[in-house]
């Protein structure tokens, strides 16, 4: 058992004292999570903030969250709770400007005027006192990447094993003392678990506040904007991103076991929207239709709505002027590549990373944007398919070997490598109007 909060921040700075030096920002869920995070930053002589979280409760149901609201605009949308109560979008407005309202005075109360600590570009560490659930810490963790963080870890001294493998498609890494077999509640793991009020909370912030020289401002990313997408007799939902002046949007295509929360498609759409590209980030199917393994294998179904999404795309007016990108992994790829061979795709680039291109069949021989199939050298099957496809394009293309990267590229700087390859590629087949930062 802990002592205290302190106590237990002490034990999790102890984890993450290989983050020293490091370009990170601790955000504290507030009220509990802020005792363990100011342990945490001061070990790791970093910047302290509070992440700001409210629940958007059903009005019939406030237990039940039909989402959350954060900071810096940020809107998060349970569809499928939405669809299953029959909210109206009026309720929903409602709920969030109530929220909203409670989200800022709580935010002004404990930062005493102090502007938010920018997270743009950084790794965040999200620490909470526990988890049980998570809810709370997935709607953290949504909000800090909206908010920017180019990584983000979640760091709680006790978690129920459960929670933290169900929340593995929000964080970049999860850290922690105890993840107990037999898990009760958060407050069972304390001896002393007191409640936090706001005075201390505002205290901690300040006393971290002083003990820091402040940060120069920082321009922030692009804001996005959640999106809803009809394809056919379906509606798909995504998150659309686009700088000013971008030149280029990039459709993330994913494939089999990943989605548009993807921590690895996210870092770098993070970093694309950094360069000054546009990304669209959405699923293909519905959650429904992912339960049916032969949907994710249904290429040509798959590219299908690839081209629904694209003409959508076409007609908003934030990309009327971009040119339209593909990148594609697994088999997306394939459906990035089968619908780039429509005659009238006019798609600018494709790249495919850990792709299946060979699910294409005989529709490689009609792509004609140029594409490039990034494989880790470590996927020795995948790799082998990616160079039997080749052969079967005629287009511009090439194959990049990223040494030592398995087929997620999970391994330290494959991800980094993918990305810088993806970028190059990007910008050099669009105006040179995009910026391509180092």
């Amino acid at each position: 058992m802990f002592t205290d909060r302190s106590d237990a921040g002490q034990r999790l700075a102890a984890k993450l004292a290989f983050l020293r030096g490091r370009d990170v920002v601790v955000l504290g869920l507030p009220r509990g999570g802020v005792p363990v995070a100011y342990e945490v930053a001061k070990e790791l002589d970093a910047p302290l903030d509070v992440i700001m979280v409210r629940k958007l409760g059903v009005p019939f149901q406030p237990e039940l969250a039909m989402g959350a609201v954060g900071e810096g605009g940020v809107r998060i949308i349970n569809d499928e709770v939405v669809r299953g109560t029959w909210i109206a979008a009026e309720d929903i407005a409602i709920a969030e400007r109530r929220e909203r309202r409670h989200l800022e005075q709580q935010a002004e109360r404990f930062r005493a005027g102090r502007p938010g600590v920018d997270i743009a570009g950084r790794t965040a560490i999200v620490v909470d006192d526990g988890i049980a659930t998570g809810s709370t810490a997935r709607a953290a963790c949504a909000v800090a990447r909206r908010l920017g963080a180019a990584r983000v870890i979640l760091a709680v001294p006790v978690v129920a094993p459960g929670s933290a493998r169900a929340l593995r498609d929000i964080y970049d890494e999860v850290l922690f003392v105890q993840a107990p077999a037999w898990f009760g509640s958060v407050g069972e793991w304390y001896a002393d678990f007191t409640p936090v009020p706001d005075a201390d909370v505002a205290a901690l912030l300040r006393e971290a506040a002083a003990a820091r020289p402040p940060r120069p401002a920082r321009p922030r990313p692009a804001p996005g904007a959640d999106v809803r997408i009809e394809a056919g007799t379906v509606v798909l939902s995504g998150r659309l991103t686009v700088p000013a002046r971008a030149t280029g949007i990039v459709v993330f295509v994913h494939g089999s076991g990943s989605s548009q929360h993807s921590p690895r498609n996210r870092r770098v759409a993070a970093r694309l929207n950094e360069a000054g590209l546009g990304t669209l980030l959405f699923d293909l199917l519905t959650q429904e239709e992912e339960t049916d393994r032969a949907n994710v294998f249904d290429i040509r179904m798959l590219a299908a709505r690839l081209t629904e999404v694209t003409g959508w795309l076409r007609g908003q007016a934030a990309a009327r002027q971009a040119r339209v990108c593909y990148f594609g992994a697994s088999t997306g790829a394939a459906a990035a590549l089968w619908a780039a061979a429509e005659p009238d795709a006019e798609i600018a680039a494709i790249v495919s990373r850990g792709g299946r291109p060979d699910l294409a069949g005989s529709r490689l021989g009609s792509v004609r944007a140029p594409t490039l199939l990034i494989v880790g050298g470590r996927d020795d099957i995948v790799l082998g398919l990616n160079r039997q496809a080749q052969q079967q394009m005629r287009c511009e293309s090439r194959l990049a070997i990223v040494p030592g990267a398995t087929h997620l590229f999970e391994e330290p700087g494959t991800l980094d490598a993918v990305t810088g390859l993806a970028l190059d590629w990007f910008t050099g087949y669009l105006p040179a109007a995009v910026a391509h930062s180092a």
